[in-house]
Formats: C-alpha cells, structure tokens, sequence
C-alpha cells in the first residue's frame, strides 16, 4: 500500500476509531501529507507525516500525489467559484495548495477553485512572530481536538504555529510538555513562555499576559499570568507541572 497520500477538502474530523460517533481527538487539514495504515470501504486509519499523529478519516477527499507550493496564511481564507464570486466555504490557516493557475490578484488551487493572493505565503515562509499567528485564533471557539477557524483546542493553538513552521510538534499537551525542554519554574515571565498543566497550556505574549484556548470560557483569550494561574488551581485544583519556552 502506498504511503504518500495528501488531504483534500478543507479540513476533516480525525476519529478516535472508525465511527462518527467517536470521540475527535483532531483534525487534518487540506494539503496535509499522512500516510494509510489500513482502510476498509468507509474509513482509512492514518498517521500524519508531521507528527505521527494516528486516527481514523472517512475513505475519500484524498489523493496521492500534491506539490504545494503556497499555505494559508490567514485564519481561513475565502474559495471562490469563479473570480470576485465567493461561496460559502473556507481553507483552514496553514492549509498547503498548489497553485495551477494564476493572476494579479488569486490562485487557482484546483479547478474553478480560487483564493486570494493576500491570505497565502510562499510555502518556505517562515513566521518567527508567534503572537501574530496565535492572535489570529482570538475569540475562535474553544473546541476539544479542533484546530481552525471552526474551533480549537489549547494544544492546536500551540501546535498550529509550529506546523507552519514545519517544525515538529507533538498534537496532545500530554506529549507536549515530556517533548517540551524545562525552563526553571519562576515568577518570572517572559514573552514565548510556556506554560503547562495537566491537561492544559497556555503561551505568554509577554511578561503579564498568556493566550490560550480555555474550556471555561469557550473561547481564545488573552487572560493575565497570574490570575490564570490562581483561577485554574483554585477551580481545577491543578498546579503549573512545566514551564517552557517557545523557539522562534
């Protein structure tokens, strides 16, 4: 069985097993390379090539050969039908397209499928300023194993900055913080500080304030350090377990 397959729909639920009815535990982006680990005629199991991430997706919206060129740059990007004529559909942030048409103003990605040249970068673009990109997921709705536009959870909040980047990342804060290096616990913090519960993280934009994706409020915020720290001990009874550092 081959083992080079790209995602192509907007994006998809991953599925803990091979039902619906299974608990999402993420999601797969459109141009998201992954390979096949077994199908039968409704549902592929997967391992995505960036971070060997495994689950089930539904046996379709895949192809197996994609040479992308350009990514999405803002949090989702309009399709277009025909040029100036938008439908109701979106690529996700970090989607990954290959350009086969082009002018002034758009990219034709597949046929009669267009977006706009100012919501994509080059596909080697490198973005070192992770607050812009966390920044544009605030107020998305908090949503477990989400990771656009439609919702996202705390660990995608981290991990899709890092995707990107096409630098490896773990999907699950549990993984992340063993892969995460420490930083020595302190009251002092620093813009690109990670911080780690049980279950939960959050990045500092700067000495006073994080950002996360946090369940009680349903939503990407912006929260004060402190605060945040004393609400989730106080009503979650959980402590901060790691503290480490973004690379940028």
């Amino acid at each position: 069985m081959k083992n080079n397959f790209f995602f192509k729909k907007q994006f998809s639920n991953i599925y803990k097993k091979a039902s619906k009815n299974s608990e999402v535990t993420s999601q797969i982006l459109y141009g998201e390379k992954f390979k096949i680990l077994s199908k039968n005629r409704e549902w592929v199991k997967i391992k995505s090539s960036f971070d060997n991430y495994t689950g089930y997706i539904k046996n379709k919206d895949y192809v197996e050969k994609l040479f992308p060129n350009y990514k999405v740059y803002s949090l989702k990007a309009k399709i277009f039908t025909r040029l100036n004529k938008k439908n109701k559909k979106f690529l996700p942030f970090g989607s990954k397209i290959e350009a086969i048409s082009e002018n002034k103003n758009y990219i034709e990605f597949e046929k009669n499928k267009w977006i706009k040249k100012k919501d994509i970068k080059k596909i080697n673009h490198k973005e070192k300023s992770f607050s812009k990109i966390f920044k544009l997921f605030l107020k998305t709705k908090y949503v477990w194993g989400g990771k656009t536009f439609k919702g996202i959870d705390c660990s995608a909040l981290l991990q899709v900055f890092n995707y990107y980047n096409e630098n490896y990342y773990p999907r699950d804060t549990v993984d992340q913080i063993r892969y995460s290096k420490r930083k020595s616990i302190t009251n002092n913090f620093k813009k690109g500080d990670i911080i780690f519960w049980k279950g939960h993280v959050a990045m500092c934009l700067n000495s006073k304030e994080l950002i996360h994706a946090y369940g009680p409020e349903k939503k990407v915020l912006i929260m004060p350090i402190f605060q945040t720290i004393k609400r989730i001990e106080e009503t979650a009874k959980l402590k901060v377990k790691k503290i480490s550092y973004i690379k940028y």
